[in-house]
């Protein structure tokens, strides 16, 4: 079993990557390849699903051929992928119908606006977990149905299918055998009752989304299809695996992602929590036969606002050099980055807000912005923390992190410093694809169950609270805030 290794697809916002990972949970092999991103309107974001499925099978083969060089063999793979984000293609031929809607998207901001007004948010939050917000799958699918010629009557007559990003990669992967998902993606939907563990039929008349475009909903770690001869055995939406990869088995347990977002997720047990502070309640994954719940914090900008930085401002080259930047001054200057590029998600889940820089002065440089940018994610995601102890009952003294941005150290001092907890950095922050690694591999055998699990990560380096982030400090980000939402409720925005 020396040379076995269990293979995760992981399909991003922004690049579609393959891992390999060994018996004790190390890469031995990874391929990586980004695609292009379409922003058709302000508030839009999509991606050719085509470019998708191309990119994720050519980072997948180039790993099996790396793995071939050293005499590896892959018994299992897993999916994990980017969340919420909708596609639509004809079951005959596999042809999307639409360019895919990215979690991102805002175009259904109106919609959503009318469903609260009429009284319907409840029976959502009660039945899925979820809020209103056009972060959701359902009102995306209901987009393209109305907005492509025909679709809603081919949808009806079963001509269509709905999937989120896993469902589409398991389509290809199959040659169209297999549509079908698993629960955690499936309670991104606003479409699924979360305990019954069914699609709603109530829901989705709410939403116009015929029940026979909808794949089959399957559990976390079982056979889900085969390609090439290597058996699918596990898919989880990307925060899921990245409980599970971080080892969140008990209640209380939770971790950041630091990704294109920033999302916390708290693992509640068989309960599900109902927040009163603005978080989610969700699936946190299923495994042999019993579903465990989580309570999540869903932050629509972290890493991507260094991108902005350095495609949209052009004040860096390079992501990497916006620590060393920041580090040149102490403090902003009193500058405030509030990054709601695509409104904002938890606690206030404000789709009309809109991102602004205040507080600048003819001091203000690159360095202030830098640091404002990287205080902008740890005060968002502190938001989330307080929210979650709040809901929870559950005083954290430790916050586990992964993502591209944890490997910055400035970052997570200025997250520990404004929580005032110790935050925890694994040696492999390869966590999400780890995660679905190791429900694929527990569905084969590879390994036998959490012990064993339990001891595959190993903690690189804890960031330990010097001082807790002044009231000062945090009533400047809420003024900063409440700012932006004041604009975008007069029109202004």
């Amino acid at each position: 079993m020396k040379d076995e290794v269990v293979l995760a697809l992981d399909q991003g916002t922004t690049s579609s990557r393959t891992l390999a990972f060994d018996r004790n949970g190390k890469v031995v092999a990874s391929a990586q390849r980004e695609f292009t991103q379409h922003y058709p309107q302000p508030g839009w974001v999509e991606h050719d699903g085509e470019e998708i499925w191309e990119s994720q099978l050519a980072t997948l083969r180039q790993v099996l051929d790396e793995l071939s060089e050293s005499g590896r063999k892959p018994i299992a793979m897993g999916i994990t992928n980017q969340r919420e984000t909708t596609l639509v293609w004809e079951r005959a031929t596999g042809k999307l119908i639409h360019r895919a809607i990215v979690w991102q998207d805002r175009r259904t901001a109106a919609f959503c606006e009318t469903l609260k007004e009429d009284g319907r948010e409840p029976s959502f939050r009660v039945r899925t977990g979820l809020r209103l917000d056009p972060y959701f799958s359902g009102t995306k699918v209901k987009w393209i149905l109305d907005h492509v010629e025909g679709a809603r009557g081919r949808a009806q007559k079963g001509e269509l299918c709905f999937g989120t990003v896993d469902s589409w990669l398991l389509w290809n992967l199959t040659g169209g055998e297999v549509h079908a998902t698993d629960l955690t993606n499936a309670s991104r939907t606003l479409l699924l009752d979360i305990r019954n563990q069914q699609w709603d039929e109530e829901l989705c008349e709410l939403l116009d989304v015929p029940r026979q475009m909808l794949p089959k909903v399957l559990g976390c770690s079982r056979l889900f299809g085969e390609w090439e001869g290597i058996p699918i055995t596990g898919i989880a939406g990307d925060q899921h695996a990245a409980l599970f990869g971080q080892e969140c088995f008990e209640v209380g347990m939770a971790k950041s992602t630091y990704g294109t977002g920033c999302f916390l997720l708290m693992n509640t047990g068989r309960d599900v929590v109902h927040s009163q502070n603005g978080l989610l309640s969700t699936v946190a994954w299923t495994l042999n036969g019993e579903t465990c719940y989580a309570l999540e914090g869903s932050v629509f900008m972290a890493g991507a606002i260094l991108n902005w930085l350095r495609d949209g401002l052009g004040l860096i080259a390079d992501a990497a050099e916006v620590e060393p930047l920041a580090r040149e001054c102490d403090d902003t200057g009193g500058v405030v980055l509030v990054p709601a590029f695509t409104g904002l998600g938890a606690p206030h889940w404000d789709a009309l807000a809109r991102a602004a820089l205040l507080g600048m002065s003819r001091g203000t440089g690159k360095a202030e912005i830098c640091r404002a940018a990287l205080e902008s994610i740890a005060f968002q995601c502190g938001e989330v923390l307080t929210a979650m102890e709040k809901d929870s009952g559950v005083q954290l003294t430790q916050l586990r992190v992964d993502g591209g941005a944890a490997k910055g150290n400035l970052l997570m001092e200025l997250q520990a410093n404004l929580v005032g907890k110790t935050v925890a950095r694994p040696s492999c922050l390869e966590t999400t694809a780890l995660g679905v690694a190791c429900f694929a591999g527990l569905a084969v055998g590879y390994w036998d169950g959490l012990e064993e699990l339990a001891g595959l990560l190993t903690v690189e380096k804890e960031f330990l609270p010097e001082e807790k982030g002044s009231d000062h400090d945090w009533e400047r980000w809420r003024r900063a805030v409440a700012a932006v939402r004041h604009l975008a409720e007069d029109g202004d925005l």
